[in-house]
């Protein structure tokens, strides 16, 4: 009877996890197929509504007592569009908010597919969703609150010869992206097209907001003519961001759109929104108005057609790590070659130029690590530590002094060597960092240690 029963919860077990497979392969069609239905329609003009129905004045009541908003703010509403370009920490809060407001069509740009550490800032993506494509994630959550709406999600990087296609079916765009090229894209794109951009950005504990090419107002470039320097350019990846900060920003940019597009004029045409964290606060700056002289949205524009704008920033149109490559191949060591070191116990120097902060959530097995931050190097104070260090392998004799550097991703390290080469200025020390930093040893050496 025993073993009798023992088959019987084995196949009760089986019977549930058929049961929730099935569930799992019936949701991905639901998804596929709303990604079918939007995607035909897409190109289709968006069916104007003159009278509210019975079910969208009970869904929308609370906002239709509004005198500001109404009737007719909620038919303006929903016989609108809005892309929204990044379905990430800022795109995700306006798009959900977008949608329960109830605008008329919501496109969502995003390249990327859903990996776990976006979870704590993109609010509509979830754990089961890891490898989906980002805006295909928000556009099913985003149809389970409101179906009414008609979502077009595109899995697609934007560029010089998609963006115009794509934008000019929209009637205000939102900027949610996280690099600088995507930014004079998305702007150029908007003043050619004649649409108007609302702009956020999140970083650390830190938000902005602002409204572009609205109502005779300035755009991007009558601020920023050149782009900034790409390394002075810190993005969520590379400086962290605390997950409701691009929320708050995010929401902020969903009430400009709302309020745009429903005859409520923005408050931030030629304004900046400027949020801190950490004091809790907001203030507002006013911007220079239109520039007579701009580029794009001047008197005698001479940008009429979009151009290559990662070579014109000189950078990547991508939040992603990039992969610099300045030391020669013989100047780097790979994570397994540094593996063997520890393992044979060669006398070495290991340099983790990370933050302390960053040591605090994982570091190599070596308990000997001197942490001396890239944006410490040039300090003599760090620089004579290490000295000491060199020092006392000299005195046990050994007449060439091994330096490894380590960062994140194999980015600072690099620099990094060339810096110390220049601070030690000694021809018996040996300076290499291991190529693809930690995550080139979880990855290839020690698949527990953690990634972040």
């Amino acid at each position: 009877m025993d073993e009798l029963q023992l088959l019987k919860d084995e196949l009760s077990k089986r019977d549930a996890e058929i049961a929730k497979l099935k569930m799992a392969l019936q949701e991905k069609e639901k998804q596929l197929s709303l990604r079918t239905d939007v995607t035909e329609e897409a190109l289709k003009p968006l069916k104007q509504v003159n009278k509210l129905s019975n079910e969208s004045i009970s869904r929308y009541s609370r906002q239709l007592i509004l005198p500001e908003l109404g009737v007719t703010g909620q038919v303006k509403l929903t016989n609108s569009s809005v892309l929204i370009v990044g379905a990430g920490g800022l795109g995700c809060p306006s798009a959900v908010y977008l949608a329960a407001a109830g605008i008329g069509r919501l496109g969502i740009v995003d390249y990327d597919e859903v990996e776990l550490s976006n979870l704590h800032r993109q609010i509509l993506h979830t754990e089961d969703r890891v490898g989906m494509s980002k805006s295909q994630s928000v556009a099913t959550t985003c149809h389970r609150l409101n179906s009414g709406v008609e979502y077009v999600p595109y899995h697609l990087a934007l560029d010089s010869c998609n963006a115009l296609p794509i934008i000019s079916q929209y009637d205000i765009v939102l900027d949610a992206t996280d690099n600088v090229a995507t930014r004079y894209l998305l702007n150029d794109a908007c003043v050619i097209a004649g649409k108007t951009l609302v702009s956020g950005s999140a970083l650390r504990f830190e938000g902005q907001l602002t409204v572009y090419n609205y109502e005779n107002g300035p755009c991007y470039r009558c601020l920023y003519p050149k782009p900034p320097p790409p390394q002075t350019v810190t993005n969520c990846s590379d400086g962290g961001v605390v997950g409701v900060v691009p929320g708050i920003i995010g929401c902020m940019q969903a009430l400009e759109a709302i309020k745009i597009a429903s005859g409520i004029k923005s408050s931030f045409g030629q304004r900046m929104l400027l949020f801190d964290a950490i004091d809790g606060t907001f203030r507002c700056v006013k911007l220079r108005g239109r520039q007579p002289s701009c580029p794009v949205c001047g008197d005698a524009p001479t940008i009429t057609q979009l151009i290559d704008y990662e070579q014109f920033c000189g950078a990547k149109a991508s939040d992603k790590d990039k992969a610099m490559n300045i030391l020669e191949k013989e100047q780097r060591m790979s994570a397994k070659e540094y593996k063997t070191i520890l393992e044979e116990k060669k006398p070495h120097i290991l340099v983790d130029v990370r933050q302390p902060v960053e040591l605090e959530i994982c570091q190599l097995p070596n308990t000997k690590t001197i942490n001396i931050p890239v944006s410490s190097l040039q300090k003599e104070e760090k620089i004579s530590e290490l000295r000491d260090r060199i020092n006392q392998l000299k005195s046990n004799g050994d007449d060439k002094v091994p330096i490894v550097v380590v960062c994140r991703r194999g980015n600072d390290s690099q620099s990094a060597v060339n810096t110390l080469k220049q601070q030690l200025l000694d021809n018996n020390i040996e300076i290499k960092d291991i190529k693809g930093g930690l995550h080139s040893w979880s990855k290839n050496v020690d698949h527990n240690f953690p990634q972040y």
